[in-house]
C-alpha cells in the first residue's frame, strides 16, 4: 500500500485555531460532514466587525443548506469598548478574534479578515477612508473571494447609511466593489499567480430594517426561514445562533436561545438576481457543476446510503475511492473535508503535548506524541497504527511565536502582514514543520496539522490545554504604559526582566525617541568656572544600565530606574528599554491574556513606556472608586498623586462614604455593578451630604440596558458621540471652575487626544445641569452633553462621557488636567455658593 497519512507539526502562539483537546465527532456529525461533503457551493457573508455577524443565517447556511459558509470580518474590532477586562487597541483584537473563531466553532463558518485596524467608531465612510487605505481592503477582499471563490456574496449592511457606522457602510460599499473587482484580470493582476479571477454568481444585502422598527413592511423581499430544526445536532439554528453570538463576551452579547420560524430578508444587489423568488434559485450545488463530478457525487450518494450510525468505520473503503478521485489543488476544501472524515470515522485521535507550556528560542523542545485509533476493524489498523502508538518528537527553532498581525508595527491603521495567504487560513503565527509517520492504505496523503500544547490537569476545571508557546530568552515587562510626572519630584520606574531560559546573563538599559540626561547652565560663578547652577532640560535618569544574571528559567528581578522631570516645562518622551545576552539585542516583553472562553493569548509587546510631564494641581489626595466593566483610570489618577481607595461592596452597602471628597465610577459601573444599582441611594446621598461623583460613561442599550436612572437628577443616555479626536472644543462656560480651579483649561489641553472625544454623551438633560463644554463632529449640531454638572444638596453630581478610560492610560496631558479639575469641584463649588 502506498503512502496516505503525513503528520505536520505546526506550533505557534496559538496554536491554530484553538487550544483544546483534539475534537472527536459524533456519528450524527459525520453524517452532517458527508452531507457537506455531497454539496458544490459556498456563501460569504461580509461585514466590519466581529459580532456583526448573523450568526442564525450562517448556523443554517452551513448545517441545513450544508453548504460551505463563511464570514468575511474588515477588522477585529480592535477600537471596540470591553465589557469583560481593561484591555484595548490591539490586546482587545486579539480577545475578539478568538471570540470569532470561537463563534465559528459552533455555527460551522470559517472566518476570514482584512488587514484593516478597527481605529473606533466613525460616523460615514468618508471619515472611514481618510483613515484606512480604501485599496488595500479592497485588494485583500478580492483575495478572500478568489480564493474562497463563493457563488453567493451576501452583505450584513447597505450603502445608505443605515448601519450606523461609517465602518459598516464601508463594508458594504468595499463589498459591492469587491463583487466586480474579483472578476476583473485588469485588478489586482499580481494575486493571479497564485489564484485565477473568480465570477460570484449573485450578492445580496441581508436586510435589517426590522431591528430599528419591527413592523417596519418587509414586503418587497425575498424572504427565508432560517429557523428550522437540525436533529443530527438536537438543536435548531436559533439555538445555535445564540450559543455562538454568546462568544462574544468582551461585548456583552449573550444572546437568548431561539426556536421556531425565523425570517431573514434579501435585497438583491448584483448578479443573475432578476426574478428570483429565492436565493439559491438556479444555482446547482451538486457535483454536476463540477468537470468530472457526476462519478465523484455518485459514490458520495452511495456512500450516505450505507452509512452505518453504530459502525462509521464501515463507510472508510468507499471514502478512500472518493479521495482518491479528488484534485488536491482543484478540490482542495473538499480534499481535506474528505480526509478528515476518513480519520473521524475510524475514531482517530492524536495529540501533540509538550511537557510546560513555553520553550525559548534555540531551547530543545520535547514532543509527546500519542495516537489512537478507537473504533475495532478499522481500515488504519495495521498500517500507521495498532490500537495506540506513541513516540517522541525533539526539535528547537531560532523564532519566537507571535500573532502574524501584530509582528509589525500598525501603519496608517494597517496591519503590516507579510503573507497573505494567513487572512485565509488563520494561521496565527509563523509555522514550523516537522515530518511524522507516514503510511497509510492507498495513493495520496492525509495532511494533519497538528497543534502543539501543554496539557495539565485543573483540580476544579478538568483537563486543559494551552498552546505551546516560543519566547524569546530574555523578556522585559513594564508595569506601566505610560508615566506621568506632576512636579520635579523623582519618579521610580521598575523594569521586570524575566528568564525564558537557564543561566541568563547581560545587560538592561534603555533609549529614547528623544534626548535624555540634557541640562542647561542658568548661572555661574565667574570667580570660579567649574561652579554653576544647572537645571534639566530632558528627562533625567539614573543608572545608565543594569548588568543582570538569571539562574532558572522564569526568573525575574526588578531593577528601578530613578526619572526626573525637565523643570518649568511640559513635554513627553518614548523609552524603549533593551536587553543584551550574547551579543544579541532583545526588545519585547511577554504578556497573557486569560479569560475562559478563549485560549490563552500570549504576546510579545514592545519594552516601551511614554513618559510625560504635565503641569497638574490637586486640591486633596485621597478618591474613592467603584469599579465598573474594567478600566486603567484607578492606575492613571494614582500617577497624579492620588491615594485611590477602591470601594468594595460592602463598603458600598456599610461603609462611611463621606470619607472620600471624591468618588469616581468606572466605566460602565451602572451596566455591570448590580450592587451600585440596589445601594446607589447611598451614592446619591454622599453626593446630597456634600460629596463629589464623577461617574464615567454607561450605555442603554441591548448589551447593556439600565434598570433604572443613574442620576438623583433627571437627564438620559444617548448614542450620540464624538468621533473626531481633533474636533473642535467650545467652551460654553468658560468662567465655570471646571475649566479654571485648580487648573486653567484651554483649547490646547484637547490637544493629542486619541480616537475619539468621547462616547454615549447625555441628553434630555435637566435644566439643573451645567454644560460648559461643546463639540461635534463634522456637519453636525454642536453637543453639549460631553459633559453635565448639577448641585445637588451640597455636592455635585457629574456625568461624563468624555473618554478619559482612553486618554488617562495614553498619557494624554489637557486629560489629566480637566480630571484634576472635576475632582476638585466640591471645595471650589461650595465656596461660590456661600
Amino acid at each position: 500500500m502506498k503512502k496516505l497519512i503525513t503528520f505536520i507539526l505546526s506550533f505557534s502562539i496559538l496554536g491554530l485555531v484553538n487550544a483544546q483537546a483534539p475534537k472527536s465527532y459524533t456519528s450524527s456529525e459525520i453524517l452532517l460532514q458527508l452531507r457537506k461533503l455531497n454539496t458544490v457551493g459556498s456563501v460569504l457573508y461580509i461585514a466590519a466587525h466581529p459580532d456583526d455577524e448573523n450568526t442564525r443565517l450562517i448556523a443554517y447556511l452551513a448545517n441545513e443548506k450544508c453548504l460551505r459558509t463563511g464570514y468575511l470580518s474588515l477588522t477585529r474590532g480592535d477600537g471596540g469598548q470591553n465589557l469583560i477586562g481593561s484591555e484595548q487597541g490591539i490586546e482587545l483584537g486579539m480577545i475578539r478574534t478568538q471570540e470569532l473563531l470561537a463563534a465559528r466553532r459552533i455555527d460551522g463558518g470559517e472566518q476570514f479578515f482584512t488587514r484593516a485596524y478597527d481605529f473606533g467608531f466613525s460616523k460615514n465612510p468618508e471619515e472611514t477612508f481618510t483613515k484606512w487605505s480604501h485599496d488595500s481592503i479592497l485588494s485583500d477582499m478580492v483575495w478572500v473571494i478568489r480564493n474562497f471563490r463563493p457563488d453567493i456574496i451576501i452583505t450584513r449592511f447597505t450603502t445608505d447609511g443605515s448601519g450606523g457606522h461609517g465602518h459598516h457602510t464601508a463594508s458594504a460599499m468595499l463589498a459591492e466593489e469587491a463583487f466586480d473587482a474579483a472578476a476583473d484580470p485588469t485588478l489586482f493582476p499580481e494575486q493571479l499567480q497564485y489564484v485565477s479571477v473568480w465570477k460570484t454568481r449573485r450578492m445580496f444585502w441581508n436586510v435589517s430594517t426590522r431591528f430599528a422598527n419591527p413592523n417596519a413592511d418587509m414586503s418587497p423581499y425575498m424572504k427565508l426561514d432560517v429557523g428550522g430544526y437540525n436533529p443530527l445536532l438536537g438543536k435548531s439554528y436559533g439555538e445555535i445562533a445564540a450559543e455562538s453570538r454568546s462568544m462574544h463576551k468582551s461585548q456583552g452579547f449573550g444572546s437568548a436561545k431561539q426556536r421556531g420560524e425565523s425570517l431573514e430578508f434579501f435585497k438583491p444587489l448584483k448578479g443573475d438576481t432578476t426574478g428570483l423568488k429565492d436565493i439559491f434559485e438556479g444555482i446547482d450545488f451538486s457535483w454536476k457543476r463540477v468537470k468530472g463530478g457526476e462519478k465523484i457525487g455518485s459514490l458520495i450518494t452511495k456512500i450516505l446510503k450505507d452509512y452505518k450510525v453504530e459502525e462509521p468505520q464501515l463507510s472508510s473503503k468507499d471514502l478512500v475511492a472518493h479521495y482518491n478521485s479528488l484534485d488536491e489543488k482543484e478540490h482542495h476544501y473538499y480534499f481535506d473535508l474528505s480526509g478528515k472524515i476518513i480519520l473521524n470515522c475510524n475514531g482517530y485521535f492524536r495529540e501533540s503535548i509538550s511537557d510546560r507550556p513555553n520553550f525559548s528560542i534555540n531551547e530543545k523542545i520535547t514532543i509527546a506524541n500519542g495516537t489512537i485509533v478507537r473504533t475495532p476493524n478499522s481500515i488504519l489498523k495495521g498500517y500507521v497504527f495498532n490500537i495506540q502508538n506513541k513516540d517522541t518528537t525533539i526539535f528547537s527553532t531560532d523564532k519566537i511565536s507571535y500573532l502574524y498581525w501584530t509582528k509589525n508595527r500598525i501603519t496608517n491603521n494597517m496591519f503590516f502582514i507579510e503573507d497573505k495567504n494567513n487572512l485565509l487560513r488563520n494561521n496565527f503565527s509563523q509555522p514550523y514543520t516537522l515530518s511524522g509517520y507516514d503510511f497509510s492504505p492507498t495513493s495520496k496523503g492525509i495532511k494533519i496539522v497538528d497543534q502543539l500544547q501543554y496539557k495539565w490537569v485543573d483540580p476544579e476545571k478538568g483537563e486543559l490545554y494551552r498552546p505551546l508557546v516560543i519566547t524569546p530568552p530574555i523578556m522585559i515587562n513594564l508595569t506601566q504604559k505610560s508615566f506621568v510626572f506632576t512636579d520635579e519630584k523623582p519618579k521610580e520606574i521598575k523594569v521586570i526582566v524575566k528568564a525564558g531560559k537557564d543561566n541568563v546573563k547581560g545587560v538592561l538599559s534603555l533609549k529614547s525617541d528623544g534626548k535624555l540626561n540634557e541640562h542647561k547652565i542658568i548661572s555661574e560663578d565667574k570667580n570660579n568656572p567649574k561652579v554653576a547652577l544647572a537645571e534639566l532640560t530632558t528627562f533625567n535618569y539614573s543608572p545608565i544600565s543594569y548588568n543582570f544574571e538569571l539562574a532558572k528559567k522564569g526568573d525575574e528581578k526588578i531593577f528601578t530606574f530613578q526619572f526626573k522631570a525637565p523643570i518649568n516645562q511640559s513635554t513627553s518622551s518614548t523609552i524603549n528599554f533593551t536587553a543584551e545576552i550574547d551579543g544579541q539585542t532583545y526588545t519585547k516583553g511577554i504578556k497573557e491574556i486569560k479569560y475562559d472562553h478563549i485560549p490563552v493569548q500570549t504576546w510579545f509587546p514592545e519594552a516601551e513606556a511614554k513618559l510625560v510631564k504635565v503641569d497638574v494641581k490637586k486640591t486633596f489626595n485621597t478618591i474613592g472608586y467603584i469599579q465598573g466593566a474594567g478600566d486603567e483610570v484607578p492606575a492613571s489618577l494614582e500617577q497624579m498623586g492620588y491615594k485611590v481607595v477602591m470601594i468594595t461592596d460592602e463598603q458600598l452597602q456599610n461603609g462611611n462614604l463621606n470619607e472620600f471628597p471624591a468618588i469616581v465610577l468606572g466605566v460602565r459601573a451602572f451596566n455591570t455593578n448590580e450592587k451600585l444599582q440596589q445601594y446607589k441611594q447611598r451614592v446619591f446621598d454622599y453626593v446630597k451630604e456634600g460629596g463629589n461623583l464623577i461617574v464615567q460613561y454607561n450605555t442603554n442599550s441591548f448589551f447593556g440596558p439600565l434598570k433604572d436612572q443613574i442620576s438623583p437628577v433627571p437627564f438620559k443616555l444617548s448614542r450620540d458621540r464624538v468621533t473626531i479626536e481633533e474636533a473642535p472644543i467650545t467652551f460654553l462656560l468658560p468662567e465655570h471652575p471646571v475649566l479654571n480651579f485648580p487648573n486653567k483649561i484651554t483649547n490646547t489641553d484637547f490637544d493629542g487626544w486619541i480616537q475619539e472625544r468621547g462616547i454615549y454623551f447625555a441628553t434630555e438633560i435637566d435644566s439643573s445641569f451645567e454644560c460648559p463644554l461643546s463639540m461635534n463632529d463634522p456637519g453636525e449640531k454642536p453637543n453639549k452633553g460631553s459633559l453635565i454638572i448639577a448641585k445637588y444638596g451640597k455636592g455635585n453630581y457629574v456625568y461624563t462621557g468624555l473618554a478619559f478610560f482612553r486618554e488617562l492610560p495614553a498619557g494624554v496631558p489637557g486629560a489629566y488636567r480637566l480630571f484634576a479639575n472635576l475632582l476638585s469641584l466640591p471645595k471650589n463649588m461650595q465656596k461660590l455658593t456661600k
